[in-house]
């Protein structure tokens, strides 16, 4: 069984738009199982009571951002383990070590393409083929 078909996905962002984006890029690459969540507040309470195999995150949300929202996780030792990309229309080095410093697994820069996320995806899980 390909691995693109047992992946638990959440996708984490404030503007609809940008979900729907990646949302086309998981339908576009066979990822099916997969919830939303609009702030990482949300979803740092939906994950400790269920965790996913792999959170796909904006970093700019009120609230708590995408960095936070992964320094939550790494705290936390039922999701501690759990795969994080991070999105962000500005990826700056230093956004990006900080994010390397919380933990994050990967990030993709807005705009993308799906192959794009498909690539960034799969340095995460392996190929999901």
């Amino acid at each position: 069984m390909p691995l693109k078909s047992q992946l638990h996905v959440m996708v984490v962002d404030d503007m609809s738009v940008s979900r729907g984006l990646i949302e086309q890029a998981l339908d576009w690459a066979g990822i099916n199982k997969v919830q939303y969540e609009s702030n990482g507040e949300r979803a740092l309470a939906r994950l400790v009571a269920a965790p996913v195999h792999l959170v796909i995150s904006d970093y700019n949300m009120p609230g708590m951002d995408g960095i936070s929202l992964l320094e939550n996780l790494r705290m936390n030792k039922s999701t501690q383990r759990i795969g994080f990309i991070l999105v962000t229309g500005t990826a700056s080095r230093e956004l990006v070590e900080r994010g390397k410093t919380a933990g994050m697994n990967n990030f993709i820069a807005k705009p993308f393409t799906k192959e794009a996320m498909l690539r960034c995806i799969e340095l995460v899980t392996g190929k999901l083929t």
